[in-house]
């Protein structure tokens, strides 16, 4: 199986491009469709992420800009240290946001900078917005904290002082934060918050459902396998979102390995 090429190289000091840099997509439209099979490993990171970002599931009636698993990265990109170090570069370039995700342990989403302030402004909107006592405190936000922290998450102490350079900070403003969906408390330490994506539940109990389905699916084959293509085809019951969406996951969390055969690849469980 070929790999994709890249144009962008890892080393290079210019800073990477997002989606949104300008209406023409950088990946050729036979790239953007074609089946898993033929877009499974990628050389660069920045363009398995793009492609990814273009193949995210379209729901009805749930609006929540594209994002990427971190399995799903390295399900694509064979180098995971070299994955790591690019996500790294390209979040201290703030090209991108990482986020914990409430749906396992290991879970992590990535989502483009320019994405996530759309959430952002969605979520703001679809609170209240600027017709709420305290509402101020959205501007505060997204001026001094998304800028200056770029973790996955941030203690109680750094929030306030971050929030503070917009005015005084009180418990009612952490609480629209929260309700709003752009806050979430640890549950271990509750001075510690996870940055989160707005709305996004129903993805990860689609997601958590999938993967299952998926799993259970193959447990059932003889042989635990299945050729990836006719597997890619299948109709999911239990989740809304697209078979491939969850192999690539499945597959860069080590669930399921990939296996060459003169007929295409095969898909075998590894762990259930």
């Amino acid at each position: 199986m070929t790999e994709a090429s890249s144009s962008y190289s890892s080393s290079s000091k210019k800073r990477p491009r997002s989606p949104n840099d300008n209406d023409e997509h950088p990946l050729g439209r036979d790239q953007i469709c074609s089946s898993l099979e033929d877009n499974l490993t990628f050389n660069d990171t920045m363009i398995a992420l793009q492609l990814m970002r273009t193949q995210f599931p379209k729901l009805e009636k749930l609006v929540v800009q594209p994002f990427v698993l971190q399995s799903q990265l390295y399900s694509s990109v064979k180098d995971r240290t070299q994955v790591d170090r690019d996500l790294e570069s390209f979040k201290k370039d703030k090209v991108l946001r990482i986020f914990k995700l409430s749906s396992g342990q290991d879970d992590h989403a990535i989502m483009f900078m320019d994405d996530y302030l759309k959430q952002v402004a969605f979520a703001i909107k679809r609170s209240g917005g600027e017709d709420q006592d305290g509402s101020e405190v959205f501007e505060w936000f997204e001026r001094y904290v998304v800028p200056s922290k770029l973790d996955v998450s941030i203690n109680q102490l750094e929030l306030c002082s971050l929030l503070s350079r917009g005015g005084d900070v009180t418990d009612k403003h952490i609480t629209l934060l929260m309700n709003a969906g752009l806050l979430t408390r640890q549950l271990i330490d509750p001075n510690i918050y996870w940055f989160a994506i707005p709305r996004i539940g129903p993805i990860l109990k689609g997601l958590s459902q999938g993967r299952k389905e998926i799993l259970s699916l193959l447990n059932r084959k003889k042989y635990k396998e299945m050729l990836l293509s006719s597997l890619e085809k299948t109709k999911l019951r239990l989740s809304p979102l697209d078979t491939r969406f969850l192999l690539r996951d499945l597959i860069g969390s080590g669930h399921i390995k990939t296996v060459p055969t003169p007929t295409g690849l095969l898909a075998r469980i590894t762990r259930y």
